[in-house]
């Protein structure tokens, strides 16, 4: 059975970005560097992975920083590749 229009059209939202900028940008936004774990720790979720751009509100620049930074940590020890 084909969808109609009118449920095409709404759809239910599951998330919504309120912020205007990416918290990692700014003249008071913090460095990303692999050695801040606290930092790191807010863009992972529970279970490991990394959180996408559209939930976090990272603009494309830095959420790349961000992975390389969460990467490197893992492989460094200090972040776990999962939490299983």
């Amino acid at each position: 059975m084909k969808a109609s229009s009118h449920d095409q059209k709404h759809k239910k939202v599951f998330f919504r970005r309120f912020s205007k900028g990416c918290p990692l940008t700014g003249s008071t936004a913090p460095e990303i560097d692999y050695k801040d774990v606290k930092l790191l720790s807010r863009f992972i979720s529970a279970r490991g992975r990394i959180l996408p751009r559209r939930l976090t509100g990272v603009c494309a620049s830095k959420h790349r920083k961000l992975v390389q930074a969460i990467k490197t940590a893992r492989v460094l020890a200090l972040l776990p590749f999962s939490d299983m």
